[in-house]
């Protein structure tokens, strides 16, 4: 069986989409290193298609804007871990420019980022989702080739989650580069950070449901050729579903019930396509999530997912420091007004909180609890419009690739 350049361009993409969820994507700068090679190098080799090359230029026509305010993004980012005549950066960054005069060194270039080294780790992490967003419109153009990327997307999420959940019930042991013993009572397969787990999750049970809309839409006999596809489309669900759930991530089970809310406020919109069987599989997930998972883990376990506060004033002890989530994510609000035009840069919270607080230790100095004052932080208002104004058109990945 002959298989086509175009399928071949796209299985040698998920494969590369696979290390990199195996691996945990840039969570490591040895990593965010290999991904943007990568990616820059099969994006290259896209480039040499014709049909590819004219599929990007449509896609730039349509978001021209968008891409022109990302890659002024991207350039202000490198702008902040360019070295700056000390005269300069007590322009661009007075606050860093207080901290250098504390030294008793003398610093004539200093960059406006608190942390320059990630910053750059950062930066190349930016420039890969731009790339990686460049290839999926460039190889995956047509209704068919994005239902296969779905298709792959519920996969590597019912994997993912399998994988979480086997390691979840033994209680987390690290295993070769599967480091999540930190978290020994959640589940976060491939990934340390549970919270990212279960926003990940979150994306491929969004492609696992729009998939089962497009198949439910289908009239014709060539629907009866999906039905095997629908019902592993639906076992991914359910365990990608737990995955989410047994994460106990706050941010990710809110995010879930708010998903299941928002597909069944469109369920009269479903019943006029007469795909009724797409609204009985979110209702049997809302219930599997809050019956059946209910009795197993135990009901005030289920709704302390939802309980945004009670760990935001709970004490985080740590050397001889006394502080609560609430207070790292004031400092972190605070710090604002300090570097509110140019920020401190990406990746730069860790080295200001230590900078401010005495024996601070960076277990959970590393980031503020509040991903939006962070962002805002690191980015100054500068970088965060610039942010906002890139992705305004779509706003959200899925709706990127459905657009």
């Amino acid at each position: 069986m002959r298989i086509s350049n175009n399928k071949k361009f796209q299985y040698l993409f998920f494969f590369i989409l696979s290390i990199c969820v195996i691996f945990n994507g840039g969570n490591s700068n040895l990593m965010s290193q290999i991904i943007f090679i990568t990616f820059s190098s099969y994006f290259l080799i896209c480039l040499k298609n014709k049909n590819y090359k004219m599929h990007l230029n449509a896609f730039y026509l349509n978001y021209k804007n968008s891409i022109f305010f990302y890659c002024i993004f991207l350039i202000y980012l490198l702008f902040q871990i360019v070295p700056l005549p000390i005269n300069l950066l007590k322009i661009f960054s007075p606050e860093k420019f207080i901290y250098l005069s504390n030294i008793q060194e003398d610093i004539h270039y200093s960059s406006i980022s608190l942390s320059p080294s990630n910053s750059f780790f950062q930066l190349l992490n930016f420039f890969s989702f731009l790339i990686l967003v460049f290839i999926i419109k460039m190889v995956f153009y047509s209704d068919r080739h994005k239902k296969r990327l779905f298709i792959f997307i519920s996969l590597i999420g019912f994997i993912s989650s399998i994988v979480a959940l086997g390691f979840y019930f033994i209680g987390n042991p690290d295993y070769l580069f599967i480091k999540n013993s930190f978290y020994s009572n959640s589940s976060t397969g491939f990934f340390i950070n549970r919270t990212v787990f279960s926003i990940f999750c979150l994306f491929c049970l969004i492609a696992s449901l729009e998939l089962l809309k497009e198949f439910d839409k289908e009239t014709n006999i060539k629907n009866k050729d999906n039905f095997f596809i629908k019902n592993y489309i639906r076992l991914f669900i359910i365990f990608i579903s737990i995955g989410i759930i047994t994460s106990f991530s706050r941010i990710g089970n809110f995010l879930l019930l708010l998903t299941i809310f928002f597909y069944l406020l469109g369920s009269k919109q479903s019943l006029q396509l007469n795909n009724k069987s797409f609204k009985y599989t979110i209702i049997f997930i809302f219930i599997f999530d809050i019956v059946i998972l209910g009795i197993y883990f135990g009901t005030s376990q289920i709704i302390d997912r939802f309980y945004f506060l009670k760990e935001e004033f709970s004490h985080i002890n740590y050397s001889d420091n006394n502080l609560t989530r609430f207070q790292l994510i004031k400092f972190s609000f605070e710090e604002i007004k300090n570097f509110y035009l140019f920020g401190y840069g990406t990746g730069g919270f860790e080295t200001l909180f230590q900078i401010n607080q005495a024996n601070s230790g960076s277990l959970f100095a590393n980031h503020s609890h509040s991903d939006i004052l962070e962002y805002i932080g690191e980015f100054g208002l500068v970088g965060f419009i610039l942010f906002i104004f890139s992705i305004k058109k779509f706003f959200f990945l899925a709706n990127l690739l459905i657009a």
